[in-house]
């Protein structure tokens, strides 16, 4: 009798047979179980494709990249909101590299140990409770008040004005508004954010070397730069989104949620605005959540891609794809070879032993002309870059009195796209020209030159400080007492107050209407805005009337310039990114490459993205002439001198850019001594040659 037909598989014909009753199997597993197979298969083979892990990978960076740069876009606000000085801001935006420093090491350690997809899931997850609490402060303190006045909009307004001595002001402060309760609580705050920071760090350490050493294992050989080239392009637009989401959640009023019954007055053009810079952190975390929820369904080990993606023609032969694939491999599984007398780290060592051999392994790469000396460049890039950063937005709001909005829209649609455009030209130049090291070196240097030639004019291109009463006339010299009239003197005026009004006649601003001797107020409407206009002021002339609000700035229009001048001075710098990587590459031992690339991100994040937000914070407070105070302690600065910010903050770029310089040039001369050693000794070889 000839077999049943369930016993396909044991026929003798099997050769013959196989297929059919395969097919026949998965015909029939379909026509009885067609919901299993549709729901079960797909997903099964999407999260089985490299391809698919490319498209979550490039998502997750994007919003991480979102969520860690939102802060500086919103420094500003942040700074007015909870009374925080530069240094204390830049300490803030800077201390999420103290988590990521803190375990970057043994994230290299581990390497492919660990599950990395879910390792990438669960950081992603840390980033975004990291965002929510983030934006935690804002629901647990009390409502925004910027006028140290209570809520009521006719109280607000009343609260500024000349009051005889006799008279308590409706917005004195209490004993007990300054008790160590408050205090506490605002500690509280601050420690909420850098205790958030710091979990951000930590949540983005697996991120990126997991995903990218995760592509490289399972994606086929030749397709490997591709993916990864692709996932460095998308990730590059997240700092520029997160100004452009910042500048969106910053024309929003800060207490959007809570708004106070009697509405306000302020608008964003006014020094006391302060946006909704909470909301964005919600926005980025919920985006983050989105984009990691894929990486748990991610197998630990995938099948090796197979096929090469077809996206140009073909250059290698088939022999010489099959050599570099092993080399590859070999690369990537086998040990390190080592060196006699020279510690390697190879992949087999303890956590004891990886921290033992790591110092002398270090100290050997320090040693290393080339290295250090591309890194240090490195270093002063990133510090220029992260204090740019960081702090770009505020000297644009300061300098031009344009909207923090305004401020981050500029930053995210010109200086952001021109600094990817930089490094996409960088990487062009060295692959098309087939750079040497010593090529690599010159155009390096030529980018700092350049950098440095466009960074002269911005030092001439700002605004000067305007007068202000009360505070100084001319910030060059001391204190003119025809701005300490003696108008205002009968008014009980509250120091710590800010309510600027604006003397539009003389272009004289007073702190607040008190100090401009004001005694009454209308509300005119307009379009549908309500403007407030402070009448009977005893310090205008022929006690007129005065606008609420700061002066208007005379040379507003000059943000474009300095803008684009900016801008393009990202660019060039930009441009020596890839071939200063090249240079790493190139100039250490290839046992050594992979080791040189985690230490030369380790050093920028020490060096660089770390102090260069402090260091930037602190000269900012040198130029402050006015300090807001809470509780006798300085908060939030309310007046810069604009010259001197200008020139200190540009001042600090120039020398971070003047060391980049300096670094590049000594690597060209080390490279060019190297070459004429070279040349000599091939000469002597030669001459030897032909003596025999």
């Amino acid at each position: 009798m000839g077999p049943r037909i369930g016993e396909g598989p044991h026929t003798p014909d099997r050769d013959n047979k196989t297929v059919l009753v395969t097919e026949d199997m998965q015909e029939s597993k379909v026509s009885m179980e067609p919901q299993d197979t549709l729901q079960d298969a797909q997903p099964r083979r999407l999260f089985h494709s490299i391809k698919f892990f490319v498209l979550c990978h490039s998502i997750l960076q994007l919003a991480q990249l979102m969520i860690s740069g939102y802060l500086k876009s919103s420094i500003s606000t942040v700074e007015k909101r909870f009374g925080l000085s530069s240094q204390t801001s830049g300490l803030l935006a800077a201390f999420n590299e103290v988590g990521s420093v803190s375990l970057i090491l043994f994230v290299s350690y581990f390497g492919s140990r660990v599950h990395r997809p879910r390792m990438i899931g669960c950081g992603a997850i840390l980033v975004a409770l990291a965002g929510l609490l983030m934006a935690l402060p804002h629901f647990i303190s009390e409502p925004y008040r910027y006028d140290n006045s209570p809520e009521d909009k006719s109280q607000d307004t009343e609260a500024s004005l000349c009051l005889p001595t006799t008279v308590a002001p409706a917005s004195v402060p209490s004993n007990d508004s300054c008790s160590s309760r408050t205090e506490a609580k605002h500690l509280t705050m601050v420690g909420i954010m850098f205790t958030a920071q710091t979990l951000l760090g930590i949540g983005g350490v697996p991120i990126q070397p997991f995903g990218i050493s995760y592509i490289d294992d399972f994606a086929h050989h030749s397709n490997s730069p591709l993916y990864i080239g692709i996932l460095f392009a998308v990730t590059t637009v997240g700092p520029g989104m997160a100004y452009g989401l910042g500048s969106l959640m910053l024309r929003l009023y800060v207490d959007i949620d809570r708004m106070p019954e009697g509405g306000f007055n302020l608008t964003p053009k006014d020094p006391r605005w302060v946006g909704a810079w909470w909301l964005g952190f919600l926005v980025s975390a919920g985006l983050v959540v989105l984009a990691a929820s894929p990486y748990f369904f991610f197998p630990r080990e995938m099948p090796k891609e197979k096929h090469e993606l077809h996206l140009r023609r073909k250059v290698l032969t088939g022999t010489a794809s099959i050599v570099s694939k092993d080399e590859e491999l070999t690369s990537q599984h086998e040990p390190l070879k080592k060196e006699t007398g020279l510690p390697q780290i190879a992949p087999d060592l303890t956590v004891v032993q990886f921290i033992k051999v790591f110092p002398s392994v270090l100290l050997r790469m320090l040693r290393h002309p080339i290295f250090l000396l591309v890194v240090l460049s490195q270093v002063c890039t990133s510090s220029m870059v992260a204090g740019m950063a960081t702090f770009l937005p505020k000297l644009l709001e300061r300098q031009f009195s344009v909207t923090a909005s305004f401020a981050n829209l500029l930053l995210g649609t010109l200086a952001i796209p021109l600094a990817i455009v930089g490094i996409v030209l960088g990487g062009v130049l060295v692959k098309r020209l087939h750079l040497s090291p010593m090529q690599c070196s010159v155009l390096c240097l030529l980018g700092s030159l350049l950098c440095m030639v466009l960074s002269l004019p911005l030092f001439f291109i700002g605004c000067p400080t305007h007068q202000i009463a009360g505070i100084t006339q001319d910030l060059g010299a001391q204190t003119e007492p025809s701005l300490f009239p003696g108008c205002s003197e009968p008014c009980s005026c509250q120091s710590d107050d800010f309510n600027p009004v604006c003397d539009t006649s003389t272009h004289v601003e007073y702190i607040t209407p008190c100090h401009a001797g004001c005694t009454g107020h209308v509300v005119q409407e307009a379009l549908g805005k309500s403007q407030v206009f402070y009448t009977n002021c005893s310090c205008v002339a022929g006690g007129g009337t005065v606008p609420a609000g700061s002066c208007e700035s005379a040379c507003s229009h000059l943000v474009m310039p300095f803008i684009l001048l900016t801008s393009l001075g990202a660019m060039v710098a930009s441009i020596t990114h890839t071939p200063s990587f090249m240079l790493i590459l190139r100039g250490v031992k290839k046992e050594d490459k992979i080791l040189a690339v985690g230490m030369q991100f380790m050093l920028l994040r020490v060096l660089a993205w770390m102090p260069s937000p402090v260091i930037h914070g602190s000269a900012i407070d040198t130029t402050c002439v006015h300090w807001a105070l809470s509780c006798g302690r300085r908060a939030v600065c309310r007046y810069y001198d604009h010259d001197l910010l200008r020139t200190r903050f540009i001042g600090l770029q120039f020398f971070f850019k003047s060391g980049s310089l300096v670094c590049f040039a000594l690597v060209m001369a080390i490279l060019r001594q190297q070459n004429k050693e070279a040349s000599v000794k091939a000469t002597v070889e030669s001459t030897d040659l032909q003596q025999l």
